[in-house]
């Protein structure tokens, strides 16, 4: 069942696409709004005949509960939209009512509209917040991105014919992993730079998945869950997946409009619309929203993060280097360096993080590995902190090209305000079997070694070559090292030979060392002629 609708899903996407594409919208910059809103709208309907159908056995009994419910009277219908949790919607807003009608003239016009009031009527659920208090609606009026005016009401009606092609209704008690795949390739496409700041919009599934299980390592509820980067929130949703979707509230900022509405879609598909309220788009650094009613900044019990390795922030970065910023960045601020590339702007997301958790908070951040063995610096003073304030849980060091979009290692850093008994350092670089992605190569791991990870950090085993649990003054025996390669014993490996083994072993080697002398003085062809000789 669930194989048979994520393959109809895929073909409903595809056949957005294949519209956009049929009337000069491929590739197109407004593509990803057109698919992705078209979508939702489509989603949107389908759940609102969920939830009706299962308030109203009328219409769970009829034939096309579309026509039962336009048979309601005014009263009857505002007594049933009380029972409906996610988006209301009125009778002329239903897909069935605008399939009907899209033989009328100045059909673009009449859907373009219908979305408006949706997003309108249901402004306070759905619409995403700016830094400066702005609403960013749930729907743009697609139509308009068609220049030639003349061929809107036929873009329309494809997009609706489209639509009523297969419903949702039947997988709506589905959970995040099912709908994240979902979400993962109706994204895919639009999952790139140059649209956003801030967070890489897709966090490997692996990498999601193991943050939360290491992070929620018992029953919560009513905790609040913050990302400072969100992008398409793929670390929350894996987040409030370990926690329960009814036992969290999200919270997140992100400087990109892009990244926020797919960020809105993903929790919309995950059944947390309760949090859209908390979504804002923007600058995290330079103006954090989230405040207490003192005005000073939020704290927040879960914190998840793939903060940005080199974004250049030259434009404001200055403006952060301020006395009331002084406990917030504990540890300084970045100097702008000559090559913008170098830039380290993930430091100060790590201090963001540290300061906003509450007294009781834990948190993961994806950090470059080179954070974890640096002498001095910004990447030192917290470090420092961590161990000193006994705050570090954990690291775990994820295997090369874990990311398809970059190849810089990375790790993950675990931070746990009430851990007072020592760290586990893990060292998962080995792990995963490389696979061709696109043109570039991407590490995946399996689930069983997933699941060594989240096994041998919980229980903080020591591991050959893997893991090894640490105390804190060791670390600082080390220098504040989190590495874990630098924790491993040395192991030297004895042979007993005899004393005459030994003499012509010795021997050898000297030979070898001679003829070594002799090459240095040959030419390049030379060598390469004596080395094959010696089968060296």
């Amino acid at each position: 069942m669930n194989a048979d609708f994520i393959s109809k899903t895929k073909e409903l996407i595809d056949g957005l696409k294949s519209t956009c594409a049929n009337y000069g919208l491929g590739n197109d910059g407004n593509e990803f709004k057109i698919i992705t809103q078209a979508f939702l709208y489509k989603f949107l309907n389908d759940k609102f005949g969920y939830e009706v159908k299962k308030a109203d056995k009328i219409l769970a009994n009829a034939e096309k509960w579309e026509v039962a419910l336009s048979k309601y009277n005014k009263n009857d219908y505002e007594m049933l939209l009380m029972k409906v949790s996610s988006a209301r919607l009125k009778k002329e807003h239903l897909l069935h009512n605008l399939f009907n009608r899209q033989n009328e003239a100045d059909f673009a016009k009449l859907f373009d509209n219908t979305l408006r009031e949706i997003a309108t009527y249901n402004s306070d659920i759905f619409s995403v917040k700016t830094e400066g208090g702005a609403k960013v609606q749930l729907f743009d009026d697609l139509s308009q991105f068609i220049s030639d005016q003349s061929k809107r009401d036929d873009f329309c009606r494809a997009l609706i014919n489209k639509l009523v092609s297969s419903s949702f209704e039947a997988v709506f008690d589905q959970k995040y992993d099912f709908f994240a795949t979902i979400f993962e390739y109706l994204i895919q496409d639009y999952n790139k730079d140059g649209g956003g700041k801030y967070a890489e919009y897709y966090t490997p599934h692996a990498v999601s998945r193991i943050m939360a299980s290491i992070l929620v390592d018992g029953p919560v509820k009513n905790v609040k869950c913050y990302d400072p980067a969100a992008g398409s929130g793929t670390l929350l949703m894996s987040l409030a997946h370990a926690i329960g979707e009814d036992r969290c509230s999200i919270y997140s900022q992100d400087i990109s409009q892009k990244s926020s509405g797919m960020l809105r879609l993903n929790l919309i598909l995950n059944n947390l619309d309760h949090s859209i309220q908390n979504i804002v788009q923007g600058n995290t650094l330079g103006h954090p929203y989230h405040k207490d009613k003192d005005g000073n900044l939020q704290k927040f019990d879960y914190i998840v993060s793939n903060p940005p390795f080199k974004l250049d922030f030259s434009d404001f970065r200055n403006n952060l280097d301020t006395k009331s910023n002084s406990d917030r960045f504990f540890a300084g601020i970045p100097k702008i360096p000559n090559k913008k590339e170098t830039m380290a702007i993930y430091l100060l997301f790590i201090q963001h993080i540290m300061h906003t958790l509450s007294t009781k908070g834990k948190a993961a951040v994806v950090v470059p590995t080179g954070f974890l063995t640096a002498q001095n610096g910004i990447e030192f003073a917290i470090r420092k902190r961590l161990v000193d304030d006994k705050m570090l849980k954990g690291v775990v060091s994820m295997p090369s090209n874990i990311f398809a979009s970059t190849t810089t290692n990375v790790s993950v850093l675990f931070i746990d305000r009430t851990n007072s008994d020592g760290v586990i350092l893990v060292n998962a670089s080995h792990l995963g079997t490389e696979v061709k992605n696109g043109k570039n190569r991407k590490t995946v791991l399996s689930t069983d070694e997933e699941n060594k990870i989240i096994s041998t950090f919980h229980k903080k085993l020591t591991t050959d070559n893997f893991s090894i649990a640490a105390t804190y003054d060791q670390i600082k025996e080390k220098n504040y090292s989190f590495a874990a390669g630098q924790y491993f014993p040395i192991k030297i490996e004895h042979i007993d030979i005899t004393p005459a083994q030994f003499k012509n072993q010795l021997a050898e080697h000297t030979k070898k060392l001679q003829q070594y002398t002799e090459q240095s003085r040959l030419s390049g062809e030379e060598i390469i002629s004596q080395l094959k000789k010696l089968a060296i």
